[in-house]
């Protein structure tokens, strides 16, 4: 019986499912024991843990093939082919093509070259890989884009990722139906630039497009997520889906970055502080029900204190729920490295002081949820989430996968009990 590959998976959703149709690649090749590490970049943190990462798995499986791939190796891969734990470095484009794995399988990788990473940004094409499933039967996640044409100046991410490049519709409709057939009842629509969808394609379709296109051709597809959104580039029929479809989960993750003008111009956003508000708005009068998550960054070169308490008064503002802080972490090759820093103390202080803010509207959230009922996906028996994608815990075993209704009867730590 033929070994089966071991995945780690370091990063975003994307990476998560580039990791699982990598998973099917490597076995129709027959790529055997073997540990893939797919890497993250997005800070210098997450390149040390990748690291970490790779020793650590080396370690575990001492006669395994290592093969690194993701963001970090394509960035870099040369450093990452001098670790002496890795036998093999691939790019983000190659990852993706069964040829790549065929390289791989059993002893022909020491035949090869051991990097194999081509110039991202020359790839066109974003394939809409087919995926079986996941290890958790609860939700699926569908790649639908790949790159951004964006150059913010604290990202590395379009030099990992390239050039945005969108799945058509078609391909993405085939790939959900497939998945729905499966017995998923959610899917999450995901990508780098998720709201750039469509620019490349003929006629230049939009993610509302493309959203109401899911919900009409696949009616049996319970619930459809999309993952983290850039407000600024919300179209019309996107708003349309949030107030008119119910299918369409009441829960958006934006990528606000900061709550300073003068911060944001710096960070070469396209969005001011008022256009976030103004967003925010606008969706919870079309759907009163929804939530929102933010990704927010502590200490970015240059904040002042004055400017660190304009993003403290986004999250009231626009009434964030979920926030993912990111204390800032200079990124060599970007331009905001060049930037004056903030002393790392003020840096901590500041990221402290939005994750304290936040449990706080986490909690006020949960408390606003008693005595109500909510359609939960389960994850596992014990676990499942709302609509608003809350996590709720029940002390009797549950059906995994199932969508179950159920009355909040309590909290507990950042968690709803029903």
């Amino acid at each position: 019986m033929s070994q089966t590959p071991k995945i780690t998976t370091l990063g975003c959703r994307l990476n998560a499912y580039e990791s699982e149709a990598m998973r099917a690649l490597a076995e129709d090749a027959n790529v055997g024991d073997a540990v893939i590490v797919n890497t993250c970049a997005v800070t210098a943190e997450a390149v040390r843990k990748s690291r970490q990462e790779i020793r650590r798995l080396h370690r575990e499986n001492p006669t395994s093939k290592v093969i690194v791939t993701g963001c970090a190796a394509q960035i870099d891969p040369d450093s990452f082919a001098q670790m002496p734990e890795v036998n093999a470095v691939i790019g983000n484009n190659e990852k993706m093509q069964p040829a790549t794995w065929s390289t791989m399988a059993g002893d022909l990788i020491g035949d090869t070259e051991k990097v194999k990473v081509d110039d991202i940004m020359s790839v066109t094409e974003t394939a809409g890989h087919l995926i079986d499933g996941f290890a958790t039967r609860a939700r699926a996640y569908v790649q639908v884009q790949n790159g951004c044409d964006h150059r913010c100046t604290f990202c590395i991410i379009p030099f990992g990722r390239g050039n945005s490049r969108s799945v058509p519709a078609g391909v993405v409709i085939e790939q959900i139906k497939r998945l729905v057939d499966k017995g998923y009842n959610e899917v999450v629509l995901t990508g780098v630039d998720l709201t750039s969808w469509g620019a490349d394609l003929p006629s230049a379709p939009k993610l509302g497009d493309l959203v109401m296109r899911i919900l009409k051709l696949v009616p049996d597809l319970p619930r459809l997520r999309i993952s983290s959104i850039d407000s600024i580039e919300v179209d019309e029929n996107l708003l349309t889906a949030i107030a008119t479809e119910s299918r369409l989960m009441p829960h958006l993750h934006l990528s606000l970055q900061h709550g300073d003008d003068l911060i944001l111009k710096r960070m070469k956003r396209r969005h001011l502080r008022d256009d976030a508000i103004a967003f925010c708005e606008t969706a919870r009068k079309l759907r009163p029900n929804i939530t929102f998550g933010s990704d927010i960054i502590a200490g970015f070169p240059t904040e002042t204190e004055a400017h660190f308490a304009n993003s403290l008064k986004l999250v009231e503002e626009c009434n964030l729920t979920w926030l993912h802080v990111f204390p800032y972490s200079s990124r060599e090759g970007t331009p905001a490295a060049k930037m004056p820093a903030v002393k790392g103390p003020d840096i901590k202080h500041r990221a402290a002081k939005l994750r304290a803010l936040g449990s706080q509207k986490v909690a006020a959230h949960l408390k606003a949820q008693y005595g109500k009922t909510h359609a939960i996906l389960m994850e596992n028996p014990s676990m499942g989430r709302t609509e608003q994608f809350t996590e709720v815990v029940f002390s009797t075993p549950q059906a995994e996968g199932c969508i179950i209704s159920a009355k909040i009867i309590g909290m507990r730590n950042q968690q709803l009990v029903a």
